[in-house]
């Protein structure tokens, strides 16, 4: 079998791809990016054919996502033959490889070696039994490293959300694998793979936010010193434990044309109305786009309005802006959003009324 878990060259192989997946494709994709002028941090690249090169750039990491793939497939069922009855381990979780070694001393004693005699002298109280177990849970944990790191790589999906979509994503494709395996009779059902290569999934998103996200967006450090000076104070303020269940869900504008307001929000970008009614001499229009509400006022005639602008994050905001072009809609040229650097650009109405659609 041209796949053995347990022998050292596998590890040795498995472990060099890593390597240079983790650490030598980011460095070069950045280099490439600079050579030909795209932007990896979703600014605005120097290049007038960056989007179709971006696109090929997508195109040729999911094809390595695929043949990444294929070779777990391999790994997992190919390499592997049929058994005559379904086999599932039900024994204790990670016992193969807590059985592999055994320690002749406590945990307070492991310190007291450590502090003392230093950690190589630690390492000789440490006894293994077979190398097996231990060479399998390495195997099951960098298998999935791949894949939690290349996801949020690849996926803007992924990427705005790593660890609360990877992960468990992680977790759901492990849990295939191992039904699959079981159905088909290629290896057995084994609670500790589940456990194994989720670890590898989340690994490899760490490895992702601390190497490769870290290359694309040279400022994090200032970032990250800025978020962690802000927790300190806001953790004492009302609103800070409900952060992750808010967002902004409505925003007013002003306008004096009813018409004109129509045809652009309902007509021209096709958002949905989703109640109206009079208040005085004022109509009041609330449209809903995706989660976001949009309430306008039309005042009476004549009566001066402040510029007013609406900001809403976009995916893949070049396919968005090339379906309004195509709709015959007044489009601006791309800029830098001041505050996060993100490109940007905006539709107007007649009235001055200014929706920015902003990269995520």
């Amino acid at each position: 079998m041209f796949f053995n878990p347990e022998s050292m060259k596998t590890g040795i192989i498995v472990t060099a791809m890593m390597a240079v997946m983790v650490f030598f494709l980011p460095l070069l994709d950045r280099m490439i990016c600079r050579r030909y002028g795209l932007s990896l941090s979703d600014g605005i690249s120097t290049n007038p054919d960056a989007d179709r090169l971006l696109r090929r750039r997508k195109i040729l990491l999911v094809i390595m996502f695929v043949f990444y793939l294929l070779a777990v497939v391999y790994v997992t069922f190919l390499s592997r033959g049929t058994a005559d009855d379904y086999r599932v381990h039900a024994g204790p979780l990670l016992h193969d490889f807590t059985s592999s070694f055994y320690i002749d001393f406590g945990l307070l004693d492991a310190w007291n070696i450590l502090v003392t005699e230093g950690f190589s002298s630690m390492l000789k109280h440490i006894h293994v039994i077979s190398g097996g177990g231990i060479a399998q849970v390495y195997m099951n944990v960098a298998m999935f490293v791949p894949m939690g790191y290349l996801l949020p790589y690849i996926f803007d999906w992924f990427r705005r959300d790593v660890f609360r979509r990877t992960v468990p994503f992680c977790f759901l494709a492990s849990v295939l694998i191992e039904n699959v395996q079981l159905l088909s009779r290629h290896g057995y059902y084994d609670l500790d793979d589940l456990l194994t290569n989720t670890l590898g999934g989340m690994i490899g998103a760490l490895l992702f936010v601390a190497v490769a996200y870290t290359n694309t967006h040279p400022n994090w450090r200032k970032e990250f010193r800025a978020r962690r000076k802000w927790k300190k104070t806001a953790k004492k303020a009302a609103v800070y434990p409900f952060l992750d269940r808010i967002h902004m869900m409505r925003t007013t504008i002003y306008t004096c044309d009813e018409e004109s307001t129509r045809h652009f929000f309902s007509d021209q970008l096709g958002f949905f109305l989703y109640n109206e009614h009079q208040e005085g001499n004022s109509t009041h229009l609330l449209y809903e786009c995706s989660r976001t509400q949009i309430e306008v006022i039309v005042l009476p005639k004549g009566t001066p309005l402040p510029p007013q602008q609406i900001t809403i994050a976009a995916n893949n905001s070049e396919k968005i802006r090339k379906k309004l072009i195509e709709e015959e809609i007044e489009v601006s040229e791309y800029s830098l959003d001041p505050y996060t650097g993100l490109r940007t650009f905006s539709v107007s109405n007649e009235e001055g009324i200014r929706i920015t659609f902003m990269e995520e």
